[in-house]
């Protein structure tokens, strides 16, 4: 009698053994769900990443414009082209009224996609011109004239 009850777990536990895992057929189907998931929502999220760096530039701009403007009450000006954006973190030479720096970072920040803000004074459109480069470095992606 202990004999048979043995063989009879082993049997079962024979059987078990045998339908564990998951056949090659499961598997591929489960990866073409994935593949077609994955298809689905890469584009979103690369739409979605392409316009947060937009929003972030065009905070970023807002920010390096507001600090211009304290540049220009301390100093009564506001940077010359060749004092450009550093103006606002290091005190250029000759200046007396310099109260920064004016942005909290120990340099002036990159835009989204690594290229440097484009700090153009006489400005075209107000006092100063302020844009970012945008993705392929081409023109204007976002913009700032006081």
């Amino acid at each position: 009698m202990r004999w048979r009850a043995r063989m009879n777990i082993n049997t079962a536990q024979d059987a078990t053994r045998q339908d564990a895992g998951f056949t090659l057929v499961e598997l591929l189907v489960v990866l073409a769900i994935l593949g077609m998931l994955a298809a689905i929502a890469t584009p979103q999220v690369l739409k979605y990443l392409g316009r947060a760096k937009t929003d972030t530039s065009q905070l970023e701009v807002k920010n390096l414009s507001t600090a211009l403007d304290l540049f220009l009450v301390d100093v009564g000006r506001y940077p010359s082209q060749q004092e450009g954006l550093a103006a606002l973190v290091t005190n250029p030479s000759g200046v007396t009224a310099w109260r920064g720096p004016y942005l909290k970072a120990p340099q002036v920040p990159l835009d989204p996609w690594g290229h440097t803000y484009q700090y153009r004074v006489p400005g075209q459109h107000g006092d100063f011109d302020l844009y970012s480069l945008g993705p392929d470095a081409t023109g204007p992606q976002t913009a700032s004239a006081h």
